[in-house]
C-alpha cells in the first residue's frame, strides 16, 4: 500500500480544502515553460556553435539550467523561492551571450514572470478577502450557511 502524505493523514471529513496560491501556479508555469525553452536553446547552440564551445560544456550547462528551472518550482512556496526565480530570469537573459536571440526571449520571459507574480499576488489577496467575507457571512447566518438554500 502506498504511503500517505502528511496532509492525507491529517485530513478529516468536513475539513475545508486548502486553497493553492495563484502566484505559485503562475510562477511554476513560467519556470516550466522556460525549462523547455532552455532545453531547445541548448540544442540550437549545440548545433550552431559546436566549433566555438566544447559540446559537453554546451549540453551540460544547458541541461543543468533546464533541470534547475524545473526544480525551482518546488521552492516557490519558500520565502526565497521567488528570489531564486528572479535569479533564473537574469540567467536566461544572459544566455543571450551565446545565442543573441535569447536576449529577446529572456526579456519576454522576465516580463511574463513579473506579470505572473504581480497578478498572482493580487488574485491571492482578493481570494483571501472573499474567504474572510464568506466566513463572516456564514458566522452571521448559521441557518443559511449549511447549504440548505432558501426555504420553500
Amino acid at each position: 500500500m502506498a504511503r500517505l502524505t502528511k496532509a492525507q493523514r491529517e485530513w478529516r471529513p468536513g475539513m475545508p480544502k486548502k486553497r493553492r496560491s495563484t502566484k505559485v501556479m503562475f510562477a511554476s508555469t513560467v519556470l516550466l515553460l522556460e525549462a523547455f525553452v532552455m532545453f531547445f536553446a541548448t540544442l540550437a547552440v549545440f548545433g550552431l556553435r559546436r566549433g566555438e564551445f566544447p559540446p559537453a560544456l554546451i549540453l551540460g550547462v544547458g541541461i543543468a539550467l533546464s533541470v534547475v528551472m524545473v526544480l525551482a518550482c518546488a521552492f516557490l512556496r519558500k520565502p526565497w523561492g521567488i528570489g531564486l526565480g528572479w535569479v533564473l530570469q537574469v540567467v536566461l537573459i544572459l544566455t543571450g551571450i551565446f545565442e543573441p536571440a535569447m536576449f529577446l526571449v529572456g526579456a519576454l520571459f522576465a516580463i511574463c514572470w513579473w506579470y505572473g507574480i504581480r497578478t498572482g499576488i493580487r488574485l491571492d489577496r482578493e481570494a483571501g478577502q472573499r474567504e474572510r467575507e464568506q466566513a463572516e457571512w456564514e458566522a452571521a447566518n448559521p441557518d443559511q450557511a449549511a447549504g440548505s438554500g432558501p426555504a420553500q
